[in-house]
This record gives C-alpha cells, sequence and structure tokens, in this order.
C-alpha cells in the first residue's frame, strides 16, 4: 500500500498526500481492509493523538474510496484546528477534474441541489431547492463547473465544491443529467452498461487542485496530474 500513497508535500505540521483509487480513508466496525488511516499510524504514530476521533486521527476531509488525488493530513493539533476553519469558512480551494456522460451545453455553471440522505441510506440524493426549509436532515450543496474538453459523448470538467457534503460532486452532476464516468452508485441504467464496457475500475474523479494557508500564513498550493488509467482512457474517448 505504501507505495501507492505519494507524498506530494510534508512539513512538521502537516502532509499533502496523493491517494490513490481503491483505498479507503478511514474504516468502520465492519470494515477490514487496509485503510489510510492504518498507514498514517504505522508511519506517524503519534498521529493518533490528532483530530476529533480516534478513527479518523489527522483527517481533515475525506476521499471517496474509488477517487484519487489531493489530501492534507494535519501531524498536530493546532494545525488540524487551522485546517479544519479553513474547511468550515470555505476558504480552502478543492478543484477537481471530472469527466461525465453526455455533453454539457453551457461552458461553465453552478449546480445548487441541496442533497439529503436517500430512503436507501447508504447514498445521497439531490432534492428540488423548496424541500430544504422541510427537513433537518437537507444541506444546501453549492458546486460549480467549467468545462475543459467536449467529446461526441463526454465533458471533461475542473470541479470546485463551495460545501464539503457526502458524494456532493457525484450527486450533483447525476442531478444535471450528466454522471461520472464509472459511478455505478449514480449512474443511470444505460451508463452502469457503459462503465461495465469501459471497466476503470474506479471513478473517472481526480481531487486535481488543493490549496490551503499553512500554519505560519504561507499559501501552500498543490497539483496533480490524471492518474495513468484516466489520461490513457481520455486519449481514446470520443
Amino acid at each position: 500500500m505504501e507505495k501507492d500513497i505519494k507524498i506530494v508535500k510534508e512539513t512538521k505540521d502537516y502532509l499533502v498526500i496523493d491517494k490513490p483509487a481503491g483505498l479507503l480513508v478511514h474504516g468502520a466496525k465492519h470494515i477490514t481492509e487496509e485503510t489510510l488511516v492504518n498507514w498514517l499510524l504505522a508511519k506517524y504514530p503519534k498521529i493518533k493523538e490528532v483530530g476529533e476521533s480516534l478513527e479518523r486521527p489527522g483527517i481533515v476531509h475525506r476521499l471517496d474510496k474509488d477517487v484519487s488525488g489531493l489530501m492534507v493530513i494535519a501531524k498536530n493539533q493546532t494545525t488540524y484546528e487551522h485546517l479544519k476553519s479553513q474547511f468550515q469558512d470555505r476558504t480552502m480551494t478543492k478543484e477537481y477534474t471530472a469527466l461525465v456522460y453526455g455533453k454539457i451545453l453551457s461552458d461553465e455553471g453552478d449546480i445548487d441541489f441541496p442533497i439529503k440522505r436517500s430512503h436507501q441510506g447508504f447514498k445521497m440524493a439531490a432534492v428540488p431547492k423548496n424541500f430544504a426549509s422541510d427537513s433537518e436532515t437537507v444541506r444546501q450543496a453549492l458546486t460549480h463547473y467549467q468545462i475543459i474538453e467536449k467529446k461526441i459523448n463526454y465533458t471533461l470538467l475542473s470541479v470546485r465544491i463551495k460545501t464539503g457534503r457526502t458524494h456532493q460532486i457525484r450527486v450533483h452532476l447525476a442531478a444535471l443529467g450528466h454522471p461520472i464516468v464509472g459511478d455505478n452508485l449514480y449512474g443511470t441504467k444505460t451508463t452502469k452498461i457503459k462503465n461495465k464496457k469501459i471497466d476503470l475500475g474506479r471513478l473517472f474523479l481526480v481531487s486535481s487542485h488543493l490549496e490551503f494557508t499553512d500554519p505560519d500564513g504561507k499559501v501552500v498550493d498543490s497539483r496533480v496530474d490524471l492518474p495513468l488509467e484516466l489520461s490513457n482512457f481520455l486519449k481514446i474517448a470520443k
């Protein structure tokens, strides 16, 4: 597992990593597979004291298992609180690269459907805006997208999230009618069939740009390229 986790930047206060797809960030009672937290505790034992939960030491934000890309991890409590406040104040830049099915017409736009947990429990759902005041479980969510490249059957997007809801990008793009390539949880019957043929084994979604201010007030700007399996598919996708 260690060889798959790339350390992009490291200081005494934090760690910026490139998480591979297929790796869970943290476990739960029913999960026995290796996680990012297992790796962190083995490599940085003192990190167990950082954060608000023993299950998520140093973890300020998460990526879904089948999503790869940049994450920042706090190595001490002061940095944890510093980074957490930037997430809460929405001053941290979180930019993703996503390939979706279909051709999006607008060069850029905002998706602001509120999100709530669906009746199935393990997934989320976008709801009409006027539904937001009817339930405490409904959370406001805002996603901004900008087109990088238009293909015949796909659109490559740069996506920024202004809020950090569970599965936000996946839910919002699916609600827009353009599920992410490789996403069977939020895809349609047709895109699920296409996913099986494509067989990426992951989502075409990457946390490609992360920008925050470190405890010394310096701006940290990190970027990663698409993983090889995604860039190779992009070359042949029409």
